[in-house]
């Protein structure tokens, strides 16, 4: 007899149930989000035959928590389900659209019960992976609240101060740089700016770090920050001085915690086994190459093969055929962080492989857009990357890039 674990997560208690492979409720329960849960949960599965030699497979919604990471450190198979998924479940054991925790769970349960098949359970990452796909996400999720702090902070200062903006354009990282940062801090307001004298914005720039350059830098600010622009009424100027000042305070915030996060990342990334294959393809550096190793791990029984790894990643295409009616789009269900990592990996390599250069221009002549390019070309060097990996062996621009043989003419006799 094969049994089966559903569980209904919740924040704070999870409901448990465990169904036969004919779905007879063999046992239920709800336990607390603690060592005392977890316990009474392995307690109920050891009763229904789990042990060292056969693990009963568990469904849950989510695939993080402590939950899910002590149920994984015990061997068994955890499958997380999606949660739109499950509700298309539910439908098939009640018409009426009832819902409740113990009926979720059972659902859980059945799941696994009728088409474990087309569910994958977590992969079995190693620990050093699970490791650097915390440090990479947590850095991508900071680079993107420094994006998002850097525009609001960008968008208010088109309201008052648009002058201080013309003024640090030129400076490499523009709004991001630490000279840019520390500017604002000395002087929030146009009238601030305007009266900042040579001396002081000598010593701005040396608390930026700035070491060369500093005395055309100083004459090119004074002369920018002194430039007629429209102002705010005196009072209002003032206070946006304030807000511009708080929202700087968010931006340095998200600059500093993308800033560590990264050099965390990297440290531990270049400590896996798979650091070396990932880093020698063109484009991927090291913080890159973190986030590709967080996203697609270091299982290799994960994807069965490179056709999985694309779907999953989203540079395959998706196929909709009906009757007469036949078209190849876009996939937009996929790792949304896989493929954000794809496009700067597809772009850099541009410039670093000269068989990625010659592979997008193919595709752009045929008459392919951009983005369809590049997304073709991150589609073929993920089909290497998969080889790679697989084999063990660093990447070669000869075999991912074969050269085209050369049409020999024939010489008539």
């Amino acid at each position: 007899m094969k049994v089966f674990c559903g569980i209904d997560w919740a924040s704070d208690h999870h409901d448990v149930a465990v169904v036969d492979s004919d779905g007879k409720l063999l046992g239920r329960a709800r336990i607390g989000d603690d060592a005392a849960g977890l316990q009474q949960l392995l307690d109920l599965l050891a009763e229904h035959g789990d042990g060292p030699g056969e693990r009963i497979p568990v469904a849950i919604e989510t695939s993080r928590g402590l939950l899910v990471a002590a149920l994984r450190a015990t061997g068994r198979p955890v499958y997380a389900v999606n949660p739109m998924a499950a509700a298309r479940y539910r439908e098939r054991h009640s018409v009426s659209r009832k819902k409740s925790d113990h009926l979720d769970a059972m659902v859980l349960a059945n799941i696994l019960r009728t088409d474990a098949d087309a569910h994958r359970p977590l992969p079995a990452d190693s620990e050093l992976a699970q490791a650097v796909a915390v440090l990479a996400r947590a850095q991508q999720d900071a680079v993107w609240d420094r994006t998002q702090a850097g525009n609001k902070l960008r968008s208010h200062l088109r309201e008052y101060f648009p002058g201080y903006l013309a003024a640090v354009q030129p400076t490499t990282g523009g709004l991001n740089s630490p000279l840019a940062r520390t500017l604002l801090a000395a002087a929030p307001t146009p009238g601030q700016a305007a009266r900042l004298t040579r001396t002081q914005l000598k010593a701005v720039l040396k608390r930026a770090g700035r070491q060369r350059g500093i005395d055309a830098e100083v004459e090119r600010l004074h002369v920018a920050l002194r430039i007629p622009q429209m102002r705010q009424l005196p009072q209002v100027e003032t206070a946006m001085g304030h807000q511009a000042l708080a929202l700087l305070g968010k931006f340095k915030a998200a600059c500093n915690a993308a800033d560590d996060l990264a050099e965390a990342s990297v440290e531990l990334f270049e400590q896996h086994p798979d650091a070396a294959v990932i880093t020698s393809f063109p484009g991927l550096g090291a913080l890159s190459g973190a986030r590709v190793l967080a996203e697609i791990g270091d299982d290799r029984t994960r994807f069965a093969d490179a056709r999985a790894l694309k779907a999953y990643a989203g540079s395959a295409p998706v196929t909709r055929a009906s009757g007469k009616s036949h078209a190849v789009m876009v996939r937009r269900v996929k790792n949304q962080r896989l493929a954000a990592v794809g496009y700067v990996w597809a772009f850099a390599s541009l410039t670093a492989s000269p068989g990625a250069r010659a592979h997008y221009d193919r595709r752009r002549k045929a008459g392919d857009r951009h983005s369809s390019a590049q997304r073709n070309l991150y589609n073929r060097l993920l089909g290497c990357l998969h080889h790679c990996l697989t084999t063990g062996r660093p990447y070669s621009e000869n075999t991912a890039f074969p050269a085209p043989p050369k049409l020999e003419l024939a010489i008539a006799a």
